[in-house]
């Protein structure tokens, strides 16, 4: 295990800047240089001295070689020795330079940490004031569009978040009161719709608009009670109207009474209808008698296109009545004699 002293070197040396160790580097590479160098020009002196004594030129070739290559690689061995100290100097630049970024991007963060730290009671409380406004803008708008549960939710919201209980309960008064004046006015025109379509006697119309107002205003009483109010009406009407049957009835108008009849055919029921058939069938028969006494008399007068005239409503109104065919029978000569070219029959 390694001792707290070791461990402290070992950190020294870590720690220590390459400026420092490349000066040692340098300096050691110097005096390498200087020993070899000695030690060349001695074995070039021994060569000159076994060269003089004429034992051999072999230790003169090897000194001068050796004086001449140290001579070339020192030079280079420097160079590389001030680029690595260079080197050096700027490695120690670019780290000062680097601490003093680092510093300051920790000093921004800490900054922000302490702004991201603050609470969400602290931000409401800061911008407190302009969310009060754009939830008012909001709650406004939300009428604007008629939104009122939208406008609900966020009067509620003012409430529980700001506390605002005062204005919450007008701004609620104030919604409840406009929908109440909506809907009082979109009644108020569906009831004169409702009404004309009555008057009209258009009654599945009036149903549907009741109907209608019923999906968009469940809750209102006022709503629930139209359809009532139209079969009251309805009602009314039918009443009126054999009222009216009954009076032409007794004063024997029957031409009134066929019209009434023909606006009774859509209020009767089936049961209502057979007991009114058998003074619709008077009726019936006491126009019938009328319109062939009209033909016969027209017939008698000559009067060619009365006769016609009145014969093309008998055929037309009461087909199946032996009147009917009679008059079928005579008509052909009638328009022979009116001078009008000759009809297929019917």
């Amino acid at each position: 295990m390694e001792s707290p002293a070791h461990t402290r070197s070992a950190n020294h040396y870590a720690d220590a800047p390459p400026s420092a160790a490349a000066p040692r580097e340098q300096g050691f590479g110097t005096g390498l240089y200087a020993v070899v160098l000695v030690l060349a020009a001695a074995i070039f002196g021994v060569g000159i001295y076994l060269a003089a004594q004429r034992q051999g030129w072999a230790m003169l070739a090897a000194g001068s070689a050796s004086v001449v290559a140290v001579l070339i690689t020192w030079p280079i061995a420097a160079a590389l020795g001030h680029g690595r100290a260079a080197e050096a100097r700027l490695q120690q630049e670019l780290s000062t330079t680097l601490a003093e970024r680092l510093q300051q991007i920790s000093v921004m963060l800490n900054v922000i940490t302490e702004q991201q730290m603050l609470s969400d009671r602290a931000k409401q409380v800061a911008f407190r004031d302009k969310d009060r406004d754009a939830l008012r803008r909001a709650i406004k708008e939300d009428l604007a569009r008629r939104d009122f549960e939208g406008a609900l939710v966020l009067v509620d919201e003012m409430e529980r978040v700001f506390g605002y209980r005062q204005e919450a309960a007008t701004f609620r008064d104030e919604i409840n009161d406009y929908r109440q004046e909506l809907l009082r006015r979109e009644i108020v025109g569906a009831t004169a719709q409702i009404d004309t379509f009555c008057r009209q006697e258009k009654w599945s119309e009036a149903l549907r608009e009741a109907e209608r107002l019923s999906r968009i205003y469940p809750g209102s009483e006022q709503v629930q009670h139209l359809p009532q109010d139209i079969e009251t009406r309805r009602q009314g009407t039918k009443r009126q109207l054999l009222d009216a049957f009954n009076e032409a009835v007794a004063r024997k108008d029957v031409d009134g009474g066929i019209e009434i009849l023909k606006k009774l055919d859509i209020y009767l029921t089936r049961t209502e209808a057979e007991q009114l058939q058998e003074a619709a069938r008077g009726v019936f028969k006491e126009k019938l008698n009328q319109l062939a006494a009209q033909f016969t008399l027209a017939v008698q007068d000559r009067k060619w296109a009365e006769a016609i005239r009145v014969g093309d409503i008998i055929t037309r109104d009461f087909p199946n009545s032996g009147i009917a065919r009679e008059v079928r029978e005579k008509m052909d000569t009638l328009r022979t004699k009116a001078g009008e070219p000759e009809l297929a029959r019917a």
